[in-house]
């Protein structure tokens, strides 16, 4: 980290909002206004369910270096940990909500994209929303808790859904320029422009592009960068609403390791022991940050048609396409040994040819100078005590002849996945002497295939660097995973005077294969049709304005994912995870006052427990898939959600969310099934807390804007047995904002955003996965400048 060019940037940027930029008054008739969300409380729409909405202000709170995912974490009943400050690294990214969660061990949470899916949230080959939209081109986000718009299209909606909206095109020409500096050497530039009216038509677009980059706050040693391409256009032709956008991001992230123990973060709460420098001892360099890494290229695209052909009527049709290709990497301290060279000099260690699949005959760590395999001086005691509680004879050097020479793999998982779809959905209004009645329907399918294969590298000399060959040595496992998935929903609202009662149902046809391609293992088919799902629920609006009474009921369900079939020893008779959602509760807005309430109760049976290849003994490298799969009972989670907004005065505005979860599992009811997996009926969930709470001021007054948010998270457990709890904590976030049009004309256009995550400093455990925990980030303050012409 350069605290020093940092800190000299910010005094830049700072001198540079108070001057303004000269020439950005020769437009002011064409300035662009920073788009801002344009609902100013939480509490959603009109639904049977629970939904809410971000404000303006939980975006400020966020730099735009950080994922789009940080800005609903204020949102009742949500919470988002991040392992980085500025949200690199998904592998130490993790969302819970209502007891669900998506994680390295589970993706429970709906995701889609303008109401387009994502392809699924996990590691190896799923995208989060940060891969498609850039934060400055956020326009919103829809988070409907527990039970998801039955219109939602997610395999993964088991306790609802994140619906992240793209800004749309402004409707004047104009150019959009913005630069932000922070610590942990933190730079991001952005452009965008604003075609307004195009050939004269109702046709308007948006180009926009951002470069990113950051190192870790834990060391300073990662190289974390993103480039971000995307467009929008949206159009009105002939009766027709077109809109169509395509995003390509292209990211690499260095990632962050978990503790496996309270006793880790006691003696060290600032270190997540990935190591700064290679040290040319292959035991301690797998540890090396450079070599934790995610690589991933995403282009997504789609194209949708709104009509009304008659009174009444609306129909729609889209069509998306999604590309992700990327990999993940580690360092394994040794080379495998998978030609049998007789006692020669290893193939593996000479740069032999590429070896496709078979089992590994061994593990080569020091060969002598021809290549030949060593073995530690008989009766040696390794002297060497990290990580991982220390290493045996075989990694050490010192128990080596002099001149042997260490050798080492560099692992690349590669990740390939091509996906199209299709949806189509009709609404259909009419009055019956005054009963309004809505009825809607619609399909989705889409077609896919994931790819993974997995090799292995030699690093070219370990005593230098973690420079790998290319090609690699050895291509442990090349499987292809095709999937399909087909949805229909249909659902009628009848509206009689203040009350409306709304029922539907829905169904999920979904199939996955595995193609092995080198025959290693079996090929599978697994279908995970989903029975009919019912949803319905009434809303009643009292006499009372702007006060309404909701309760619902919905079945959701999570088809079966491909990883699953990634682990050739899982237990492929796993049953799809459903979900029982009710919710009860009221709704409030008034002139100054919003309020929503909503107590839930929910049971989750068929959980997937995934039982991870790493642990506090390290990784497994040679395990030819993440990990196990196995169903493991079920959980049970009942709590309330409040969140209130009030405005009060012109100038000052306060937030407010609590939610009270309580979670656990039921287990298999099999007490000798449940031992076996570890899962302990009636104790609480792993990664989800008891209580949040919420609390926000914001603060307006001619050109400065100014807020201040903190938010409570109860303790959480980290593993299945409940012996480790991470502690509870308080974040708190501030931010202030300068309009430069307010302080001057000739500054029309200059805005500046001063935002500071973790005020306090505060030491804390954030994600949890795999019944470990990645440690919180620590303060973080970033400058931004924009200028709109």
């Amino acid at each position: 980290m350069n605290n020093d060019k940092c800190s000299r940037n910010l005094v830049a940027l700072t001198a540079l909002a108070t001057a303004g930029i000269g020439n950005v008054a020769l437009a002011q008739d064409a300035t662009l206004h920073t788009p801002t969300i344009e609902e100013i409380v939480v509490v959603g729409q009109s639904k049977t369910f629970a939904n809410n909405v971000v404000t303006e202000s939980m975006l400020q709170q966020q730099t735009p270096v950080t994922s789009v995912l940080a800005s609903i974490d204020n949102l009742p009943g949500v919470s988002v940990q991040e392992g980085d400050t500025y949200g690199f690294d998904d592998w130490s990214t993790t969302v819970a909500m209502r007891g669900f969660q998506v994680n390295l061990d589970q993706q429970q949470i709906g995701t889609t994209i303008d109401g387009f899916p994502n392809g699924n949230s996990n590691y190896g080959g799923g995208s989060k929303a940060n891969r498609f939209i850039d934060a400055a081109n956020l326009g919103g986000v829809e988070v409907s808790q527990g039970t998801a718009d039955i219109a939602s299209r997610s395999n993964e909606a088991l306790g609802g859904t994140l619906n992240f909206l793209t800004r749309d095109p402004g409707r004047e020409q104009g150019f959009t320029v913005s630069t932000t500096q922070g610590q942990y050497d933190a730079e991001r530039y952005y452009a965008r422009f604003d075609s307004g009216a195009l050939f004269g038509t109702e046709t308007y677009a948006w180009i926009s592009v951002s470069r990113q980059q950051a190192s870790d706050w834990a060391n300073g040693a990662a190289e974390n960068e993103r480039d971000h391409l995307a467009a929008k256009f949206v159009s009105s032709v002939g009766g027709v609403d077109l809109t169509g956008y395509i995003s390509y991001d292209d990211t690499h992230e260095d990632n962050y390791q978990r503790l496996f123990s309270p006793q880790e973060f006691a003696s060290n709460s600032g270190w997540d022991r990935l190591t700064d420098n290679w040290s040319g001892v292959p035991y301690i360099d797998q540890l090396y940050r450079r070599g934790w890494s995610t690589l991933r290229e995403n282009t997504l695209g789609y194209l949708k048609a709104e009509a009304r052909p008659t009174d009444g009527l609306l129909l729609s049709v889209g069509g998306y396409f999604h590309r992700n290709e990327g990999r993940g990497d580690w360092v394994p301290p040794y080379l495998v040994n998978v030609t049998d060279d007789a006692g020669g000099p290893e193939s593996e260690a000479l740069g032999a040819p590429q070896v496709n699949g078979g089992a590994p005959l061994g593990l080569i760590f020091f060969v002598d100078g021809n290549g030949v395999a060593l073995a530690p001086t008989p009766g040696c005691v390794s002297s060497i005590t990290f990580p991982y509680g220390g290493a045996g004879p075989e990694y050490d050097p010192a128990c080596y002849p002099a001149g042997a020479i260490a050798v080492q793999s560099y692992r690349h998982t590669h990740y390939e996945k091509d996906r199209a779809g299709l949806t189509a959905d009709f609404e259909w209004s009419a009055d019956f002497q005054g009963v309004e009645n809505v009825l809607r329907g619609g399909i989705w399918y889409e077609d896919g295939q994931r790819d993974e294969w997995r090799d292995w590298h030699k690093i070219t000399d370990t005593r230098v660097g973690f420079e790998f060959d290319d090609p690699a040595y050895w291509r442990q496992y090349d499987r292809e995973y095709p999937q399909d998935t087909f949805k229909w929903y249909l659902e009628n609202s009848l509206g009689i005077g203040p009350v409306t009662a709304t029922l539907g149902i829905k169904q999920f046809d979904a199939t996955v294969e595995r193609d092995d391609v080198f025959g290693a293992t079996a090929d599978a088919e697994i279908d995970s049709d989903s029975d009919v799902l019912f949803s319905g629920g009434l809303i009643y609006r009292t006499p009372v304005d702007g006060l309404e009474l909701f309760a619902g009921y919905a079945e959701n369900y999570k088809a079966i994912a491909d990883s699953i079939l990634e682990a050739p020893d899982s237990n492929l008779a796993v049953s799809p995870e459903s979900a029982t959602n009710y919710d009860i509760g009221f709704r409030y807005v008034g002139d100054r006052l919003a309020v929503a309430v909503t107590y839930y109760d929910i049971e989750f049976d068929d959980r997937i427990f995934f039982l991870s290849a790493e642990s506090v003994t390290g990784p497994d490298y040679l395990s030819g898939d993440n990990g196990s799969y196995f169903n493991a009972g079920g959980i049970e989670s009942d709590g309330v959600e409040v969140s209130a907004s009030y405005e009060v005065s012109e100038t000052l505005s306060i937030y407010a969310a609590y939610t009270m979860n309580e979670s656990t599992y039921i287990g298999t009811g099999d007490p000798l099934v449940d031992a076996a997996q570890g899962v302990t009926p009636g104790n609480d969930v792993v990664g989800v807390a008891e209580n949040l709470f919420v609390l926000s001021f914001d603060w307006v007054r001619g050109p400065i804007a100014a807020g201040i948010s903190g938010k409570y998270t109860d303790e959480r457990p980290v593993t299945l047995d409940n012996g480790w709890i991470a502690e509870d904590y308080w974040m708190v976030d501030a931010y202030l904002n300068l309009s430069g049009g307010e302080l001057n004309p000739a500054l029309q256009g200059i805005e500046a955003a001063l935002v500071v995550n973790n005020l306090l400093d505060k030491n804390y455990l954030g994600g949890i996965s795999g019944q470990g925990a990645w440690i919180g980030a620590p303060r973080t303050v970033a400058l931004s400048i924009s200028a709109t012409f």
